[in-house]
């Protein structure tokens, strides 16, 4: 289908709860196919439907290879102990801080047939799957920083190019 342009911070559709896909339509799998194609671009482990501006619950992966999505994901079970992790987003591009991760990370989704799957994964995909999981609640990985962090991190982005105050 297409890549599509990748929303910013600041733009609210970003730090809204987005709805449950309600129907398994032709649109829904227009959605899917953009997600998929947006997520293959390089340096990309996954894309959230409303960092493409859609306030849906769906969100793509793309990690070592393994090229994936779910559908008004739900239950995630996360394992092991916590860890600080670099980690960065899309929709903040140029900053990278330590965010507080599981190493382990499961969640379960429709695909487009509606048959319900389960995705889990360790590293790099448990993380990707914490992170595209919170975008659907609006929740960046920013909001998840220590206050210093956090502190440093608005500092930072205040001195982007591409932030507007």
């Amino acid at each position: 289908m297409a890549v599509r342009e990748i929303r910013l911070y600041g733009d609210p559709v970003l730090s809204s709860k987005c709805d449950l896909v309600k129907d398994f339509s032709e649109k829904t799998k227009s959605l899917i196919e953009n997600l998929i194609d947006t997520t293959k671009e390089p340096g990309r482990a996954g894309v959230a439907a409303p960092q493409i501006g859609v306030s849906l619950r769906a969100f793509s992966y793309n990690v070592d290879g393994k090229v994936g999505y779910l559908i008004n994901p739900e239950n995630l079970i996360l394992e092991g102990e916590p860890e600080l992790i670099d980690e960065g987003c899309l929709s903040v591009p140029g900053l990278w801080h330590k965010t507080l991760r599981y190493p382990k990370a499961q969640l379960t989704g429709y695909q487009l047939d509606g048959t319900l799957i389960t995705v889990s994964g360790e590293g790099l995909l448990a993380q990707a799957l914490q992170h595209e999981y919170d975008h659907l609640d609006g929740t960046l990985y920013l909001d998840r920083l220590s206050v210093e962090e956090r502190k440093e991190a608005m500092k930072l982005l205040r001195q982007t190019d591409w932030f507007l105050n």
